[in-house]
């Protein structure tokens, strides 16, 4: 009996050991997952929070929505942005998504329609192909309901015969 004694001690450390090394990965992906996700994430939003708190008049911004404009003013929770000529929204100042360097709305607009022969000719052809699958669709209708029809022709001949 002092002998299986002895032998229980000494079994009892080794288990312990493997424990240990059973934590391991579970800590290795711990830390994994620090330098991966967590800690970049929290740095781009501190970037964001120090981006919202320096917003000032004049800069020119994308939304979260996509919308583009220049703030117009600057309150405590919100922003007065215009995204148009004569045209301007409430956005909350969260909504600020990105802060663009000065003049790159200018370099951004659209050129305005009435400026080119190109330009409308484009306009005309898209118009005219846009009216042209209308017909197309109807004659699909018809086609689907004629296809129906003939299906229901079938099963009618049959009934007839067996009256």
């Amino acid at each position: 009996m002092l002998i299986s004694e002895a032998f229980a001690q000494a079994a009892a450390p080794a288990q312990t050991e493997a424990s240990l090394m059973s934590l391991l990965p579970i800590i290795g992906i711990f830390v994994i997952f620090y330098f991966l996700l967590i800690r970049p994430q929290s740095k781009r939003a501190k970037e964001q929070k120090k981006m919202v708190e320096a917003l000032q008049r004049g800069d020119e911004i994308i939304t979260s929505g996509g919308a583009l404009g220049q703030i117009l003013n600057v309150s405590e929770s919100y922003v007065v942005v215009e995204i148009a000529p004569n045209v301007e929204v409430i956005i909350l100042k969260t909504a600020v998504q990105t802060l663009l360097p000065k003049g790159t709305l200018k370099s951004i607009e659209p050129p305005k329609s009435g400026k080119g022969q190109k330009n409308n000719k484009t306009l005309k052809n898209s118009a005219t192909q846009e009216k042209k699958p209308a017909p197309i669709a109807e004659d699909k209708a018809d086609t689907t309901s004629d296809s129906n029809s003939d299906s229901n022709d079938d099963a009618a001949p049959k009934n007839e015969d067996k009256n």
